[in-house]
């Protein structure tokens, strides 16, 4: 395989790992603007201890939306599907804090006693935690590398 069909490979692979994160980032936070919205859903969050959240845990959903959408802003603008942000170190940074923000988030999940956030969410954050690695792994646009 020549140098440029091995690095239009590797592009593919990091925009293809960038487009599923995205895709998780934005189903999550689907879910939490529902959550937000007041929908019955909180046995699959927040511990699982009631269908019906708190007002603080509605505003918690609320501002897991607005993290969601920059996730998906950080690994898009990443590989360049997305337009980059004026910060080269938050498009540099951002895919590897929130490799770490999703493992500790796997971890919490998987030790909560609700069974969604248990076999549901936890997989779901260490696949996404694996995604921003690869990503965070992509030479920037710029050339550059993380």
């Amino acid at each position: 395989m020549s140098s440029s069909a091995h690095r239009f490979e590797i592009g593919r692979l990091h925009r293809f790992a960038a487009g599923a994160a995205a895709i998780g980032f934005v189903g999550l936070g689907l879910f939490q603007l529902l959550l937000a919205f007041g929908a019955p859903l909180g046995h699959a969050a927040w511990g699982g201890d009631s269908a019906d959240l708190s007002s603080a845990q509605r505003a918690g959903s609320a501002v897991s939306v607005a993290f969601y959408a920059a996730a998906c802003l950080a690994v898009l603008s990443r590989v360049g599907v997305a337009s980059r942000p004026r910060s080269r170190p938050l498009t540099r940074w951002g895919p590897w804090c929130l490799a770490v923000v999703l493992g500790v988030a796997a971890l919490a999940n998987f030790a909560s006693q609700s069974r969604w956030e248990s076999y549901v969410l936890g997989p779901l954050a260490v696949v996404l935690a694996a995604l921003c690695v690869v990503v965070a792994l992509a030479p920037g646009t710029d050339g550059e590398r993380a």
